[in-house]
């Protein structure tokens, strides 16, 4: 790409959107042949919670809280016991994650906002930004979307992305993903139903939503509609989704139906909130939340078998960093045992605010109930989604693949060390 392009990426947007018309066209007129089960290139999806604490899951000891689907990957797959987020914040978290690179190098530090760049002002304007959209990360960054994307993947994300707004190098069509769909700026994503979400570069309504702790359209819900409308569409494929998910994130809102499910077993306590929505339940409201997603993911899984696309794929789960602190929106992670027992939660670098789970489950490769204790981290996935997918990563990450430990075979490369 050009100087000129990198200073304004609408050219690049106009021929990425005229290239997958041509594709799409292609495609109808001339079928490639039918690839089977075994040829194909196993579909990966990768699952990230915003905010779960590590002692969260069933898997991972939780008394209070229902996970089952989740727990069920771990069950038929593996779990880690050492495995770290890339930095105890969203933004650089997710960059590490996209591009492999842990927080010595990658471009994201911080949660910061780019309202000093002085481009800011004319795309809030030009493109009806109603929030920042974080500091974005750069063209030269490579993603693990841009990876797949270039072996043939369709890609696909869903949720919350935090690493640049549309206009900008880090606008997520311009970070290999076919599809968006969500919370661009993680600001917006502290509403849980929200007036509008993103698709792609354009606003999708959600009429009924206000800044209550009820409305008629859950984001989460919505996320969970377009994966399984995105898994569809690519059956006949290998595809990449990616489903940020923005719960249990504060603020606590969640239906009715899902806090009623703990209102009856979970003890409540009298404290003053600190900051977000007011809600009159909070741990139950909590709870409620983290088995909402929960039921998402359950959703997802069951449409893989219906698709009869289980077996060649691969999901992971995990969580962006610790649990959030100080109960914050009514949170209340020394109840929920939510770091269990670890010092330090979310924004600290002690094990509570950057330990996270993982469960990976990828039928006819990795046994079932398995565990490790192998010491890995958010900036081995991309080296391990290459190596999924059969290409080589680029040089220079700080990453190493993991596929040896899932499939049970020799050569895995360790960490001497990990950096934040």
């Amino acid at each position: 790409m050009s100087l000129t392009e990198k200073a304004n990426p609408e050219p690049m947007q106009n021929r990425i959107l005229c290239l997958l018309t041509i594709h799409s066209l292609l495609l109808c007129l001339f079928p490639t042949a039918t690839v089977t089960a075994a040829e194909r290139k196993p579909n990966i999806i990768l699952i990230i919670a915003d905010d779960l604490g590590y002692g969260e899951l069933g898997c991972y000891g939780q008394k209070r809280i229902r996970t089952p689907h989740i727990d069920q990957i771990a069950a038929e797959g593996m779990k880690f016991t050492n495995f770290y987020t890339g930095q105890a914040v969203c933004a650089p978290a997710r960059c590490v994650l996209m591009t492999g690179k842990h927080t010595g190098h990658s471009y994201i530090r911080d949660n910061g906002d780019p309202t000093t760049d002085p481009n800011f002002v004319a795309n809030k304007e030009k493109y009806g930004w109603e929030f920042p959209g974080q500091n974005p990360i750069p063209d030269s960054e490579v993603t693990i979307a841009e990876l797949l994307h270039a072996q043939g993947y369709a890609t696909g994300a869903m949720g919350k992305w935090g690493l640049g707004h549309f206009g900008t190098s880090g606008d997520p069509n311009l970070q290999g993903f076919d599809l968006f769909y969500g919370f661009n700026c993680q600001r917006h994503a502290h509403n849980h139903y929200p007036k509008f979400l993103w698709r792609n570069r354009e606003k999708e309504l959600l009429p009924g939503n206000t800044r209550e702790l009820h409305g008629e359209t859950h984001s989460q819900d919505r996320f969970v509609e377009v994966a399984k409308e995105f898994i569809t569409a690519n059956q006949e494929r290998p595809f990449f989704l990616y489903l940020p998910f923005a719960i249990p994130h504060l603020s606590i809102q969640v239906p009715e139906a899902d806090v009623a499910a703990y209102r009856d077993e979970i003890q409540e306590e009298e404290y003053v909130h600190k900051g977000y929505l007011q809600h009159p339940t909070p741990r139950a409201g909590y709870a409620g939340m983290v088995t909402m997603m929960d039921r998402g993911v359950g959703e997802v899984m069951q449409l893989l078998k219906d698709l009869k696309l289980d077996d060649n794929t691969v999901v992971l789960f995990t969580s962006d960093n610790g649990p959030t602190y100080d109960r914050l929106g009514g949170s209340d992670s020394d109840y929920f045992a939510s770091a269990d027992g670890m010092r330090g939660l979310k924004g600290s670098l002690y094990e509570g605010g950057i330990r996270v789970p993982l469960v990976v489950r990828w039928p006819g490769h990795i046994t079932p109930g398995g565990e490790t204790d192998l010491v890995a981290a958010f900036w081995d996935l991309l080296p391990t989604c290459c190596d999924i997918a059969g290409t080589t990563p680029p040089e220079g990450l700080d990453g190493v693949s993991l596929l040896p430990t899932w499939t049970g075979q020799p050569g895995q490369r360790k960490h001497s060390f990990l950096y934040w």
